[in-house]
């Protein structure tokens, strides 16, 4: 068998966390028998490179790295890397193969949509507007990625939606604003965050502060669908770990 180990970005906040491992115990419930474990970044522990020589220490030969991440920013592309580079000179029998971040995946925004309408929101209603809010990054390529999101939150509904991000531009104010200007009468801003931390938290207080009828959605959290595409991430992974097709059932 070889092992998920799915690694998240860590947190300060205890809620993070949490939601990470019910993450998954939401993969291991969706696939039983899956060897799955959590580890972190930063902040929290296991770490990746003491759960990775936990595994080389029991004898495994091969194990799937998962990033629970929405971006390919500088911990998908540069820091798990490195990681792993050093990793792999440590345990050179282990074979390690990193798995492509959650992404974009047309079933995550989904998830956003479905938070929404769990906020209040109907589809049909035309005068609603949605704040889809991110994380932000200083790549404007990647920025550009997040506004395909905005587009499928909305895609078969009436809603008008604007992008915002935590740590850039345009902020969370200017997106409440820019709706405002566009004829919503009610505004629901939705995390693109897969867990409530310090940043979600940021969003909401600066939300309220620039509108206090606006309503705040949850995050995507430990729903199924993303345990759905974590495990497609694994499968990909693991057919190139493999050299063929991966076995589903193991």
């Amino acid at each position: 068998m070889v092992p998920l180990i799915a690694v998240a970005h860590g947190s300060r906040d205890p809620r993070s966390a949490r939601v990470m491992a019910a993450v998954v115990d939401e993969v291991r419930r969706t696939r039983p028998g899956l060897d799955v474990r959590l580890c972190f970044l930063d902040l929290n522990a296991p770490s990746v490179h003491g759960l990775i020589d936990a595994i080389a220490a029991e004898g495994h030969t091969g194990a799937v790295v998962a990033p629970l991440l929405l971006g390919n920013a500088f911990h998908a592309r540069i820091d798990l890397p490195g990681i792993l580079a050093r990793a792999r000179a440590d345990h050179p029998h282990l074979a390690l193969q990193q798995a492509d971040v959650l992404g974009a995946d047309p079933r995550l925004p989904t998830i956003v949509r479905n938070r929404v309408i769990d906020a209040g929101a109907i589809s049909g209603d035309a005068r609603l507007g949605v704040a889809v809010a991110a994380v932000g990054s200083s790549r404007v390529a990647a920025n550009l990625r997040t506004r395909r999101v905005v587009d499928a939150v909305v895609a078969g509904t009436e809603w008008r939606a604007e992008l915002c991000f935590a740590t850039a531009d345009p902020s969370v104010e200017h997106a409440i604003a820019a709706l405002r200007a566009r004829g919503a009468r009610r505004i629901v801003v939705a995390p693109w965050f897969l867990a409530p931390g310090l940043l979600t938290d940021r969003v909401a207080a600066a939300a309220n502060s620039a509108d206090a009828d606006v309503t705040c959605a949850d995050v995507l959290g430990s729903h199924h669908l993303v345990a759905s595409v974590l495990l497609d991430r694994y499968d990909l992974a693991r057919s190139q770990l493999d050299g063929r097709p991966s076995d589903l059932t193991a």
